[in-house]
């Protein structure tokens, strides 16, 4: 049982808000839930949306056709009203004429609220004052009058407000809750006639529901991170801010740097000195970063970036999605050095993956870069309770006694070694004399320009890169979903993971089409004879939300095999779940013959 559920509105109105509250009384029903986030760059007054996929199993991603459209304006409802499917509900202004907007959807329930009533009511009740300025109120009515449609318990939507009434606006958590009940209630008339409702079910197990910029900051706390630096920069901003909230409890310092330039140098200081330390930025910010990157490959310094993609080029779409930072994410800087890329595909993952980009940022003394995208930064899920006893803290090569208590003159800190990883010592250790430039060096840190130190020096950074590949478990290189033996192979990363997999699940569930999906969580360096081995002999179709097929043609140079079908999106929207049932059957059943398949569905 499915239930996708919108609501929207104009920016600025709190309709994040209400969305993350409705999705957050749902999981307090025990219920599994997918929450896809659309807004606007501007401040206030565009539409947003939030659509919310409520289901009794795990979620994976959103569906385009709604169950339940909740409204409070205008615009929501005459952009919306063609999404909703046939028995669907629709909560509406009951001021607002169906006949005026030429809406004839007999197939459909309306749901017609008084908000300004209701909001009038609530004003005098509680001696609110001027009733225009209180207009926010109508999220929180549209919420219950959801909930009382589809029988979801209204005290799970009250303990799910408590949330997000806090601090100075606890004062108006009351007046919020009795709006809300009288919608409830009155919505409650209506729930005889739609088919689907979410009565309180009991759950077996431990759940938390996150957003992926708190699930990537646990994952940061969890790993011993204690340094993070950021400057302003959408998707990426959340998880500083909520890093923010929280570093004193957790004895870490987040300094919001003047730009993108000093955040990562700040952390590149950071990690020298011995703290774990990260920036955490989107395109722009990680384009300034580049030069920073190429110092921390030449001294060998171990920090982790977060890259929150989003449209681009240059300023690009600042609050839509996109996977177009691969190949940047590999090749940023100039010359060569190592450095590891690596990409969660959900949420959940997103925690897990953050501590293992530590542990090997350490192990291998080498930048890490975790692309994760706007998809999985905005949206909110279900996820079994997260289980720290799975994290290994890994921090490699490390000197913390000086040799034999006496003081060194000079320590080779880049000495030349079998696997290419020196001794590690952190600036300031007693005894231990080295020094650091962004020049080629000898052992030592001294600039030098003597070509066998180059030949050797060199090599000695990038044959890290082969020890990467043979030392890291399969489990963290690749995802494997399907069968395995299926004649076609799915292959994606990122955010699209989700989509996929729940593409793969419906295929077979209900059209008995079984495919295998490979997710590709360790992008660079990529594990060639891994990889082909997966996809030899197969037709392959790559899914990836950019319009080259990044993915797909990193994997061509790397292992000789070519992919057969591209499915591919660009509008700033993610790939959802009925777009890509569509393109998935057109290439299966209907023998699809062009090579690229581009979609473009959502607004």
């Amino acid at each position: 049982m499915i239930v996708n559920w919108l609501i929207g509105g104009p920016q600025g109105m709190g309709v994040d808000t209400s969305a993350n509250s409705f999705a957050r009384s749902c999981a307090y029903a025990g219920y599994w839930v997918f929450g896809k986030r659309e807004y606007h760059s501007n401040i206030t007054g565009e539409h947003s949306y939030f659509i919310v996929t409520v289901s009794d199993k795990p979620v994976h991603s959103f569906r385009d056709k709604l169950d339940v459209l909740s409204t409070s304006d205008e615009r929501t409802l005459r952009l919306h009203i063609n999404d909703v499917k046939s028995g669907g509900a629709v909560i509406y202004d009951a001021e607002i004429s169906l006949e005026a907007l030429n809406i004839k959807r007999d197939d459909l329930v309306f749901v017609p609220i008084k908000y300004n009533e209701i909001i009038k009511e609530t004003a005098e009740k509680f001696g609110l004052g001027d009733v225009k300025k209180l207009q926010v109120m109508r999220n929180s009515i549209c919420v219950f009058a959801s909930a009382g449609l589809l029988e979801l318990p209204a005290e799970c939507v009250e303990e799910s407000m408590k949330h997000i009434f806090t601090g100075k606006r606890t004062k108006v958590l009351e007046p919020n809750k009795y709006a809300g009940l009288v919608a409830y209630k009155y919505a409650q008339s209506f729930s005889h006639k739609i088919e689907k409702k979410l009565p309180k079910r009991e759950v077996e197990t431990k759940r938390v529901i996150l957003t992926g910029t708190q699930a990537t900051a646990l994952g940061k706390l969890a790993a011993g991170c204690r340094f993070q630096t950021y400057y302003p920069i959408t998707p990426a901003t959340d998880e500083s801010e909520f890093l923010e909230s929280i570093a004193k409890k957790y004895n870490m310092v987040v300094i919001q740097a003047e730009d993108e330039i000093a955040a990562i140098t700040m952390s590149i200081g950071a990690s020298l000195a011995g703290a774990r330390a990260s920036s955490s930025t989107s395109g722009p910010g990680f384009s300034l970063m580049a030069e920073a990157l190429g110092w921390a490959g030449m001294n060998e310094v171990p920090i982790v970036v977060i890259d929150y993609q989003r449209g681009g080029p240059s300023t690009g779409l600042p609050t839509r999605h996109e996977q177009g930072d691969l190949k940047f994410a590999i090749y940023a800087g100039h010359g060569e050095f190592p450095r590891i890329v690596l990409s969660p595909g959900d949420i959940e993952e997103a925690f897990y993956i953050v501590v293992d980009a530590f542990n090997l940022a350490e192990k291998y003394q080498c930048p890490v870069i975790v692309l994760e995208d706007k998809l999985l930064a905005n949206s909110v899920k279900t996820i079994n309770q997260l289980d720290l006893s799975k994290l290994k803290i890994e921090r490699g090569k490390i000197l913390y006694d000086s040799q034999n208590g006496k003081m060194l003159k000079k320590f080779k800190r880049f000495e030349f070694s079998e696997d290419g990883i020196s001794p590690r010592v952190f600036l300031g250790h007693e005894g231990f004399i080295f020094w650091n430039s962004g020049d080629e060096h000898d052992e030592f840190g001294h600039i030098t320009e003597d070509p066998e130190n180059r030949l050797r020096m060199h090599e000695k950074r990038l044959k890290k890169l082969q020890k990467i590949v043979e030392e890291t478990p399969v489990e963290k290189k690749i995802g494997e979903f399907g069968n395995p033996d299926s004649k076609f192979v799915v292959v994606t990363w990122g955010s699209t993971v989700g989509v996929a997999l729940s593409a793969l699940e419906e295929l077979k569930e209900e059209k008995g089409v079984e495919l295998f999906l490979l997710q590709i969580k360790m992008i660079h360096p990529l594990d060639a004879e891994l990889v082909k081995s997966k996809i030899k002999g197969k037709v392959k179709i790559a899914v990836e939300n950019n319009y080259s097929g990044q993915l797909a043609s990193h994997i061509t140079e790397k292992t000789g095999e070519f992919f057969d079908h591209l499915i591919l999106k660009w509008t700033g929207r993610p790939i959802s779940h009925d777009e890509l049932i569509s393109a998935l059957e057109k290439i299966i059943k209907m023998n699809y013959k062009e090579k690229r398949l581009v979609l473009s569905a959502g607004i």
